[in-house]
């Protein structure tokens, strides 16, 4: 008498038992790998306008490696609170410069990255060497983290925002007007409103550029204020 063969259960119940098995096996259940992609740092906001009914507008000095000491005089003179977003190079030569305007005045020394790469031709990797490698350069220097990272160009993606969060960001910040005057040519002075964010640079330019903000802020009845203390996540 042939010998019966044993029945196979159904594919369908099959693939049930597969997919149920690691489970058992591990004794866990999927709660794990939810909470591990919660975990996953989202992206920072992107700002380059606060939203804000106070009389305020936010300076911002890019770069650094002019030195004008009749900027520096201005800044402290004024109490200008201006978010400094600083290049580690630019820096290293005359850090005092620096520590001048951070410890008897207002000023915060945020990110700009380690050598002003558009971050968007970087990858990952490239992008975390050139943010957080800013981060612990400021750290070092100053012994204060940057909370706000500028990209250059104002170029940015999806990797930055997610980056920026990883190195310590906040907020990635871009500008409302930029107020520089590049290549001899000083631009139209806009009417500026509260939450403002205007964008200058440490280049030769920098005092009669500040002095040009701070007059546009008087006429327009705003004030300068820390544009650190206004950006929420």
């Amino acid at each position: 008498m042939p010998r019966s063969r044993p029945r196979r259960a159904p594919r369908h119940r099959l693939a049930a038992l597969v997919a149920l098995l690691p489970l058992a096996v591990l004794g866990t259940s999927a709660a794990p790998a939810e909470a591990a992609t919660a975990a996953w740092p989202g992206p920072v906001p992107v700002v380059h306008h606060v939203d804000t009914t106070d009389p305020v507008v936010f300076i911002t000095l890019d770069d650094g490696w002019n030195h004008d000491p009749a900027a520096a005089r201005l800044l402290l003179d004024r109490r200008v609170p201006a978010s400094l977003f600083l290049l580690p190079g630019a820096y290293a030569y005359d850090s005092g410069y620096f520590r001048t305007l951070l410890d008897h005045g207002r000023s915060r020394v945020e990110n700009h990255t380690v050598d002003h790469p558009d971050l968007t031709a970087l990858d990952a990797a490239g992008q975390k060497a050139q943010i957080c490698g800013a981060r612990e350069a400021h750290l070092a220097e100053f012994g204060d983290g940057p909370r706000l990272l500028r990209p250059p160009y104002g170029t940015y993606d999806a990797t930055t925002r997610i980056t920026a969060r990883a190195c310590g960001a906040k907020a990635v910040v871009t500008w409302t007007h930029d107020m520089t005057t590049w290549g001899g040519r000083t631009p139209p002075t806009p009417a500026l409103a509260p939450g403002d964010i205007v964008l200058l640079h440490l280049d030769e330019t920098v005092e009669q550029d500040l002095r040009r903000v701070l007059d546009a802020a008087d006429a327009a009845g705003l004030r300068p204020a820390p544009l650190r203390d206004y950006v929420t996540e």
